[in-house]
């Protein structure tokens, strides 16, 4: 049992990713005082809107230069720090140099950030934003899982350097965690492991997410002839990013938590957005047949492998969310709630404009 003091500071590095920003809003508004670290901290329209939630909170923000890359640089903003947000990975799939902007960072970083922790004698628990790409690399992974469902025991076995090298970025970054974790009593170690997190972006304009690479693909119509039954998990990032507090600052809280609301598909989620947006928007309406992804998806889009499209379509996605439900209290958004919420919030930025 560990209990953290919320009257001390709190670190979370890459504070200004997608998570990170809804999980230091939720801090801010719980009073605390957070030591964002961010790659740049100069950079004003980065963190312009954490400077905002600070404003309008009753917590405090410092801003300090982190970079996953250098070993030390997180431990200026650690000291004094008994809790630790380990969110900064780096989070594409169109890479060129895996090894180098994927695997790299993801390992290094989290070695460097768990490191300075054991040489800051304030830190006593450190939770890691992990991945249920670090459990499963495709659907067809759940199917053969024990039980037909992924849990928290289960390891990702599947992916590679070559073949979905994001996923084995995330194996081998919490793999490093635990290994670390192991060599020392200080601290305790929580890993997050979430699905495609999905909801309003509190800095839409400056987001680099795969997440809104989805939704711009369902309204912007690329699918308008039909989306793949691709079978994914899906959770709302302020049910993430409550996760997330809830993990820091439960005592009892241990291990690996799957945080995933919804087993769902690419089409149900465009379906999801037809009655309120499909007048305006080109949003799928049918399943694409998976002999006709395999003839064309290579060709349209070079991630849309024939092996992704054999593991993933038409292929349930299903995992068990029930040690978070019980240990940590967890209840999730309904699924309308969240796609509705990230769709409106890429209209109201202009990100998606309605047809004409």
């Amino acid at each position: 049992m560990t209990q953290i003091d919320k009257t001390k500071p709190v670190m979370v590095t890459g504070a200004n990713g997608y998570v990170a920003s809804w999980l230091v809003k939720k801090l801010l508004d719980e009073g605390m005082t957070v030591h964002a670290a961010v790659r740049d901290p100069k950079n004003t329209k980065k963190i312009e809107h954490l400077t905002e939630a600070a404003a309008n909170s009753k917590g405090e923000i410092k801003f300090f230069k982190g970079d996953l890359n250098i070993p030390g640089s997180y431990k200026e903003a650690m000291e004094e720090c008994e809790l630790i947000y380990h969110t900064a990975s780096p989070f594409t799939m169109d890479v060129k140099n895996p090894q180098k902007e994927l695997i790299d960072p993801a390992v290094n970083g989290t070695e460097n950030v768990l490191l300075s922790a054991n040489e800051t004698p304030s830190v006593k628990r450190i939770v890691v934003t992990s991945s249920c790409a670090a459990i499963y690399t495709d659907a067809i992974d759940t199917v053969n899982a024990p039980g037909g469902k992924l849990t928290e025991d289960v390891w990702n076995t599947t992916s590679s350097l070559e073949y979905q090298p994001y996923s084995y970025s995330k194996t081998l970054a919490e793999k490093k965690a635990w290994e670390l974790a192991e060599k020392q009593e200080q601290w305790d170690l929580i890993t997050i492991n979430m699905s495609l997190v999905l909801g309003p972006a509190l800095n839409a304009q400056n987001a680099t997410s795969e997440s809104i690479n989805i939704l711009k693909m369902l309204g912007g119509g690329d699918m308008k002839m039909g989306a793949p039954k691709m079978g994914i998990g899906l959770v709302d990032v302020r049910d993430v990013a409550e996760a997330h507090f809830k993990a820091g600052y439960t005592a009892e809280a241990k291990g690996r938590y799957i945080t995933s609301a919804h087993s769902t598909n690419f089409l149900e989620m465009g379906m999801i957005l037809l009655p309120k947006y499909g007048a305006d928007f080109p949003l799928p309406k049918k399943a694409l047949p998976k002999w006709l992804l395999m003839i064309f998806g290579p060709m349209t889009n070079k991630l849309f492998t024939r092996k992704l499209i054999r593991n993933n379509v038409n292929i349930p996605w299903n995992a068990d969310n029930s040690k978070i439900k019980k240990e940590l209290g967890m209840t999730f958004r309904p699924m309308k709630e969240t796609m509705e919420d990230s769709f409106q919030t890429l209209i109201d930025e202009g990100i998606l404009k309605a047809k004409k």
